[in-house]
């Protein structure tokens, strides 16, 4: 059956690590949402005099998220068309919340949750100054204006519940406080493989 396996969790949680690492070893397509969107954020960024580098405010969000999140999952439903497992990565905040988001996203190629084995794997952090430490250390640009507004954002990194009409067993919570190991990455394997932990 057809794999679409979600990365979800707040900045510098480490999905990209985990998803990249995986999808590596298992030869999956990745698609990440800050990939796919970010030479279209740059360009509607600079068109509207703003700082093409954000990816946090509200003006990023009204002009670019929804569009992200449109290319990636136009994407991603293309490879499960053509039977191509695929990992997508992002924090889908808002997807997440309403239950029947992705089963109205696989109902536009015809698929339905019985046809296409969707899991999430929800990555978080023990506390707000991981996820701090984590977003300093990668040292990118794009999470100035996080760090700039650390404590409204960090109100976001809050472990939110999955509102998907999912089986338990498709949803797995992932501490990755400890940094991805031997140990954890067979973790990953096996609840996305084998669908146990």
């Amino acid at each position: 059956m057809r794999k679409l396996v979600f990365f979800v969790g707040g900045a510098g949680a480490g999905k990209t690590t985990l998803a990249k690492t995986l999808a590596k070893e298992k030869g999956v397509a990745i698609l990440d949402m800050d990939t796919l969107l970010r030479p279209a954020a740059v360009a509607l960024m600079t068109q509207a005099g703003l700082d093409p580098n954000d990816r946090d405010s509200s003006a990023y969000k009204t002009l670019c998220r929804d569009l992200g999140y449109r290319i990636t999952m136009d994407a991603a439903l293309e490879n499960i068309a053509n039977d191509v497992d695929v990992f997508v990565i992002g924090p889908f905040t808002k997807e997440t919340e309403t239950p029947r988001w992705i089963e109205q996203e696989l109902s536009t190629i015809g698929a339905t949750l019985f046809d296409v084995d969707v899991k999430v794997v929800f990555v978080y952090l023990r506390d707000d100054k991981l996820h701090y430490d984590r977003i300093v250390q990668r040292g990118s640009a794009l999470d100035q204006y996080k760090l700039d507004n650390w404590s409204k954002f960090s109100r976001s990194l809050v472990r939110r519940e999955l509102k998907w009409r999912l089986p338990a067993s498709s949803v797995l919570y992932f501490d990755n406080s400890k940094g991805l190991d031997e140990q954890s990455l067979a973790v990953l394997e096996r609840f996305v493989y084998d669908g146990s932990v």
